[in-house]
This record gives C-alpha cells, sequence and structure tokens, in this order.
C-alpha cells in the first residue's frame, strides 16, 4: 500500500522530482495536441455520428481507446504513438530473422540508434497508411467539409507529422523522463478517457438508458479486473540458486544463496500493445482496401471490436506475441550458461544442459498460464459490453497496460528512492540503508 507519508519523499530527490516534473509537462503536451482538430473535418457531423452510430469499424472504435478520444475525435494526436509500435514489431521480427540488422543491433549503441531510425522511417509509413485510411472512411461518411485530393493531402500531413510529434515527445520521456516512453503515452490516452467514462456513466442512468445497479456493477466488475490484474502481475516463480563457496588467496567468494524470480507475465503489457499495433494496421490496410474493393468493406464491418472475429484474432495475437517475445527475451541456454560461469547451481540439477533444460520446461509452463491469463482479460471487458450494455468502450487490453505501466512506473521510483536511502514509495515502513542487516 501507498503510506502517504512516504509520498512525500518523491519531492525530497532533486533528480527524481526533475524527471517527475518534466514527464508530466510533457503528457500535458500532449493532451493540449488530442483535442487540435485536423483541417477540413466538419467537427459537429463527427460528433453526431458517433453519438448515433452503434456499429464503428475497429478503427474508431478499439484504437480510439488507446489515443485518449483523439482518434474519434479527429485531432492532430490521433494516431498516437501505434504506427510506431507497429512499427517496432516488424523490426524486433527482422532483427532476429535478418543477418544485416540482427548485427547491427549487436553492436552496441551505434547500431540500435541505426535501426531506430529505421523503426522511424517505417512508422512514417504506417502513418501516412493509417491515416490514408481515416481520410477514406471520412469522406464515404460525409464527414469532410469540403472531399478531394486537397483533403485528403492537407488530412494526411498532419496526422502524419502529429504522429511523429507523439513519437518524438515519447523518446523525451525515455531520455529525460520516468517510465516507458511510449508507454506513458498510451497510459496518458488511456487515463484520460476515465473521468468521460465516468461521466457517461452517470448520465446513462439518469436519461434511463442504464439501470442503476448494472451501472454499479459493471463499475465493480472492473476495479474486480484490475485488482485481479495487479495480483497476477506481481506473482512470480522462484527458482533457488546456490552459489559455491571459493577461496581465493585469503579471501572467500560466494557461498550465498539467492533466487531467480520467473513472472506469470514475463511479458508484461507487450503482447497487449504489439496486438492493438497489429490489429490496427490490418484494419487500416482493409479500410483502404475498401475504397476499391467492396469485398473489402464486409471484411471491415465484421472488424467490430465486440463481434466474434475481432476477439478470435485479438485472442490468437496477444498468444503468439506472448510466446515471441518470451523467446526473445528468455534464453533458457544462456541463463543456465551464466549461473554456471559464476559458480551457481540449481540445487538437484546438474549446472548446463539439465539446468538450461529445466528452465526451458518452467517458461513454458508458465507462458501457458500467461497467455491464457492474458487472452482472458482482452476478451472479459468486451463480453461485458456486448452483455451489460455499457455506455462506453474499455478493453482489457487496456486495462493491462494502464496496471502494468503504473506498476513498472511505480517500481521506477521505488528504486529512485532506495538509491537515496530513503523510505519506500510502495513499502510501509523504512527502508535501512545499503550494507545494513535487516
Amino acid at each position: 500500500m501507498i503510506n502517504l507519508r512516504n509520498f512525500k519523499n518523491i519531492f525530497s530527490v532533486p533528480e527524481l522530482r526533475r524527471k517527475i516534473a518534466f514527464t508530466l509537462g510533457v503528457l500535458i503536451v500532449y493532451r493540449i495536441g488530442s483535442y487540435i482538430p485536423v483541417i477540413g473535418v466538419d467537427v459537429n457531423k463527427l460528433h453526431d455520428f458517433m453519438q448515433q452510430s452503434s456499429k464503428l469499424s475497429g478503427l474508431l472504435s478499439y484504437l480510439d481507446i488507446f489515443s485518449g478520444g483523439a482518434l474519434a475525435q479527429c485531432t492532430l494526436f490521433a494516431l498516437s504513438v501505434g504506427p510506431y509500435i507497429t512499427a517496432s514489431i516488424f523490426m524486433q521480427i527482422l532483427g532476429h530473422s535478418i543477418p544485416e540488422l540482427e548485427q547491427l543491433l549487436k553492436e552496441g549503441d551505434y547500431g540500435r540508434r541505426l535501426v531506430n531510425q529505421y523503426t522511424r522511417y517505417l512508422a512514417l509509413g504506417l502513418s501516412i497508411l493509417y491515416s490514408s485510411a481515416y481520410a477514406g472512411f471520412l469522406e464515404s461518411n460525409g464527414l469532410v467539409i469540403s472531399p478531394g485530393w486537397t483533403f485528403r493531402f492537407v488530412f494526411i500531413l498532419s496526422l502524419s507529422v502529429g504522429c511523429m510529434a507523439v513519437i518524438w515527445l515519447g523518446e523525451q520521456i525515455q531520455l529525460f523522463g520516468i517510465g516507458g516512453g511510449s508507454s506513458m503515452i498510451i497510459f496518458a490516452g488511456i487515463v484520460g478517457r476515465l473521468p468521460d467514462n465516468v461521466l457517461r456513466t452517470i448520465h446513462a442512468v439518469q436519461t434511463s438508458r442504464l439501470d442503476s445497479v448494472i451501472a454499479i456493477l459493471i463499475w465493480v466488475f472492473l476495479i474486480a479486473i484490475v485488482s485481479c490484474i495487479i495480483l497476477l502481475e506481481r506473482g512470480d516463480r522462484k527458482i533457488p540458486v546456490q552459489y559455491a563457496r571459493r577461496v581465493i588467496g585469503n579471501r572467500v567468494y560466494g557461498g550465498q544463496n539467492t533466487y531467480i524470480p520467473f513472472k506469470i507475465n514475463n511479458a508484461g503489457v507487450i503482447p497487449a500493445i504489439f496486438t492493438t499495433s497489429v490489429l490496427g494496421f490490418i484494419v487500416g490496410a482493409f479500410g483502404v482496401l475498401s475504397r476499391w474493393f467492396k469485398p473489402f468493406s464486409y471484411v471491415v464491418d465484421k472488424l467490430a471490436w465486440t463481434g466474434v472475429l475481432y476477439n478470435v484474432l485479438q485472442l490468437i495475437f496477444i498468444v503468439f506475441f506472448y510466446f515471441l517475445y518470451t523467446s526473445f527475451s528468455f534464453d533458457p541456454v544462456e541463463i543456465a550458461d551464466n549461473i554456471k560461469k559464476s559458480g551457481g547451481f540449481v540445487p538437484g540439477l546438474r549446472p548446463g544442459k539439465k539446468t538450461a533444460e529445466f528452465f526451458d520446461h518452467v517458461l513454458t509452463r508458465l507462458g501457458l498460464v500467461g497467455a491464457v491469463y492474458l487472452g482472458i482479460l482482452a476478451l472479459l471487458p468486451n463480453l461485458m459490453a456486448a452483455t451489460l450494455n455499457m455506455p462506453f468502450m474499455i478493453s482489457g487490453t487496456s486495462l493491462l497496460i494502464m496496471v502494468g505501466v503504473a506498476l513498472d512506473t511505480s517500481a521506477q521510483v521505488e528504486s529512485h528512492l532506495i538509491e537515496h536511502n530513503y523510505e519506500g514509495f510502495l513499502s510501509a515502513g523504512r527502508l535501512k540503508k545499503r550494507g545494513s542487516s535487516s
């Protein structure tokens, strides 16, 4: 639990205070940009369309959750960091399949900077694709003041430049702020919609469109889901490791017991973010194709966020990206070799191959649990929306991202406080200084 007395310690560390102030400043700039409408769109008609339309496409319903309402309002930052996340996915996959890119990733800081630059170029191309699909959607529904190539050029340019600006803001958070850059941008968009969701619920009850008991149940269920996320995100499997005692000269090294924690959800929020971006790419691509080929319009209509097709694809992608990211991030052979080189071993197992096989077995079993957990989490709010007539849109992946980013950020704050020997942000007691006995 957060101790309010310990909360004051955050402002006692100058470096941490500057990081938090900088992050908040960047997020304020992002939220301001999320309210600047793009030239050429009839905002009043768009608002009426969003209020009256009961069956929006996946691009304007599900993805709008992660942009904080900017996508549905057609503002400058409507695309948020979606194209950049999708580009990052492609570059990670290509980095493990193309030898030249894999070699660049191994060249240290220079290679990573070059790959990041390629990722930005790809993100720019994807932002043009997304904005083209959005422009076609607006024109086909009569939401544009003066349709034509002039509007399309200005619209695509505005959204693409806005997307690159958001990417830059995320990079500044990564460099000078606290928390993950892109994750904090998405977090701000999700949290920014919560007050509006509460007001929508109250309005639905006042206008008798929603029963008060159902309204309470909706928020009770959502709070219960968040509680389950927190519980499972903090759960882990601890593998004990012992280090043999070695005597070198007059010094004694090793001899301590420790453990390696494998979390239930080793991939964190990455599969959820990746899934959202890939589904947005798919819907955007079909949206562009539907302007020339009518059969694709039928597929776009089926990709509604509460539809069967969308949720099946969501479940498949979450499971796929979970195992893909885990395979990239955790190498059982490398972990076992590092333990062996340090003179350690897992009790009951021979160092080397047997230990690697054990780690692979543990990661596979935990991966299955984690993938199923993420898949169920993604489907639950969608089922609630389809059965309880929810007056607002929220997804399981958005809840996971919101909780995951909050936990990661609080952990970073905690580590800063520990470094300066202050009371922990999330602990009830005073943390002892490094080197003191517990």
